[in-house]
């Protein structure tokens, strides 16, 4: 890869690990990582039936509604989490049973993973227009809604910012854009 702008279209679908549903894969770290040694994942997740989410043990999840009326989470540990609020973050363990319960049809969300023993990982939303500083552990920015201008060129919705080496530089939101900064830093 040449560029560090991601390009929605470039992102095919592939099955979720389960086989339930179809994910398309953002960003992985380290490049070329699989499920057993990415140590941050980023993917848009396609949820059209209440299909059970994939069991990830070890990961820490991060997710957010992207399009459609969401759903309900059942997780085993009996607490229920509504994902209907539209770039809203929810984090909850990967090796959680969680089982979904369609609002009203097919949705779209946004999902961030991240290895427990060996990183922390925070979704960021920054959402007013203007710039913003990067610093080094932002690892990727998505362009949720609107456009967003990096230096390497225009992210439109879908598309991403893939950080090289340490971050440096800034940003800019357009009105009406919403973006999800990446955030990873290493566990202690």
């Amino acid at each position: 890869m040449n560029s560090p702008i991601i390009r929605a279209q470039d992102c095919p679908p592939q099955p979720w690990k389960n086989g339930l549903g179809t994910t398309r894969e953002i960003a992985v770290h380290p490049a070329g990582a699989g499920g057993d040694d990415f140590l941050w994942r980023v993917s848009i997740a396609e949820v059209d039936s209440a299909a059970p989410f994939s069991s990830f043990a070890g990961i820490d999840r991060h997710i957010a509604l992207l399009d459609g009326a969401g759903f309900t989470m059942t997780l085993d540990d009996g607490r229920n989490h509504a994902l209907t609020t539209p770039f809203a973050p929810f984090a909850f363990a990967g090796e959680a049973r969680v089982a979904v319960a369609l609002a009203d049809g097919p949705t779209r969300d946004f999902n961030l993973m991240v290895r427990r023993a060996r990183a922390l990982g925070e979704v960021k939303v920054w959402q007013q227009p203007g710039t913003y500083p990067l610093d080094p552990t932002i690892v990727l920015v998505y362009a949720a809604r609107g456009e967003i201008d990096t230096d390497a060129g225009t992210l439109r919705v879908g598309d991403a910012w893939l950080a090289r080496e340490a971050a440096a530089g800034h940003i800019t939101l357009r009105e009406g854009a919403l973006a999800f900064a990446i955030d990873i830093r290493r566990a202690a």
